[in-house]
């Protein structure tokens, strides 16, 4: 029976690899309407469990720079519906799922001081949905699990068992162990695309290292490097800044298009 596991897992795993926005070999085995499930799902779980913003303001602002970055993606997902919440939460954070949903907290915006960084963000979190990072971390969780029980219960979301690990595998967790390495590598992508994505709708792309600067100041930089799902913000630094050139190229084409966004709160 171990044997029968093992290669059908093995089966699942070749015919799951897939090549990533910026060439990086991954394994996703989940259909894309499986994923828009998932997301569809914790999204409402989340929109259930946490209060929302309501300030209108607040609202147009962050869905003025997401509709922009959204608005660059690749057409597949430039033509989904996106839905886009602000949460009432301290926490400098934001998210985006599957199936078109962008979760902004509240906190945030005193770190993202200005369009351009909260583009830098919006354009990292929608670079995971792009590259497919969820489908790679579900399916991680799938195969260290050797039963692929996240399958059937994540279609349900009924089963709360497996709630935790549907939300890890989302990127809405945190998880030591073997995934980590596996997160920062996700990360340092969702960075690039995330820059490119954010030049490309117009955005001042030198404002990405602003955004980290603060964040380091903030304090997100004082779990070590290796214990974090996340690199360190000098990391990300010096990583964007190797990329600015091409991202400030892409930014003057944007522009020489008619691509200037003002969001203004």
């Amino acid at each position: 029976m171990k044997k029968l596991v093992l290669a059908v897992l093995a089966t699942a795993v070749l015919a799951g690899c897939k090549t990533s926005p910026t060439g990086r070999t991954q394994i996703a085995l989940y259909s894309d309407q499986q994923m828009s499930e998932m997301g569809a799902a914790s999204f409402a779980d989340m929109k259930k469990n946490q209060p929302i913003n309501k300030d209108a303001k607040t609202n147009a602002y962050v869905n003025c720079i997401a509709e922009k970055v959204v608005a660059v993606l690749p057409k597949e997902y430039a033509s989904q519906n996106w839905e886009v919440v602000v949460f009432e939460d301290e926490s400098a954070n934001a998210f985006a799922l599957p199936g078109g949903y962008i979760g902004v907290h509240t906190g945030l915006l005193k770190i993202a001081t200005n369009q351009d960084q909260l583009a830098t963000v919006l354009g990292h979190e929608v670079g995971h949905v792009i590259a497919e990072h969820s489908n790679e971390r579900v399916s991680q969780s799938s195969i260290l699990d050797t039963g692929m029980q996240l399958g059937s219960a994540a279609l349900e979301m009924g089963n709360i068992q497996y709630r935790n690990e549907i939300m890890q595998g989302l990127g809405l967790g945190a998880q030591y162990g073997v995934v980590l390495p596996f997160s920062r590598s996700h990360e340092s992508e969702a960075d690039e695309i995330g820059l490119d994505l954010m030049a490309e709708a117009g955005f001042n792309p030198e404002e990405s290292v602003t955004l980290w600067q603060n964040m380091s100041a903030a304090g997100s930089g004082t779990t070590p490097e290796f214990l974090s799902t996340h690199p360190a913000p000098s990391s990300r630094i010096k990583d964007l800044q190797a990329q600015m050139s091409k991202a400030l190229s892409e930014q003057s084409t944007a522009k020489a298009q008619g691509k200037n966004p003002q969001c203004k709160l």
